[in-house]
């Protein structure tokens, strides 16, 4: 299981999702460009002592990132048909976040193999996208048995 986020453009989003791939032991790729250094200090205040936990990987480009075989792409959109509950994950899936300003491309969407939203009332845009991926990442983790274990 991983996070990759396309082209993040709010540092302190981007370092809570640092943190939170930190702390459940889940692979994070951060495809550029990003709207911000990455070593600015709201990114680092956001993720605090847990960002030299965190298995990162950077890529230059979109062409970069899928140039990389993993397993299935699952986008998290508010444009999607099918909420994240009623879906099967796989061990081995990425679950790509757009920016928070401007979601993904059109040809993003289409190279993705799913595409899931976050269930909301009526009337209301979206979450932020770090809540949005902590919510669906529990999910796919409890699903194929890949939260971290507790120590006895």
């Amino acid at each position: 299981m991983r996070l990759a986020l396309y082209e993040p453009d709010i540092p302190q989003n981007a370092g809570a999702l640092l943190r939170l791939s930190a702390c459940l032991g889940v692979a994070i790729d951060i495809i550029e460009p990003c709207g911000f250094v990455l070593g600015d200090r709201r990114l680092k205040r956001a993720g605090l002592d847990y960002l030299a936990d965190a298995a990162l990987a950077r890529h230059e480009s979109w062409a970069s990132f899928r140039a990389v075989p993993r397993g299935r792409l699952v986008l998290l959109t508010t444009r999607a048909p099918l909420a994240y509950h009623r879906f099967a994950f796989r061990a081995d899936d990425t679950l790509l976040l757009g920016r928070e300003t401007a979601g993904v491309p059109d040809a993003v969407h289409q190279a993705a193999d799913a595409r899931l939203r976050v269930p909301m009332r009526p009337g209301l845009r979206s979450l932020n996208v770090a809540l949005a991926a902590a919510l669906v990442l529990g999910e796919a983790l409890r699903q194929t048995g890949q939260f971290p274990m507790e120590p006895s």
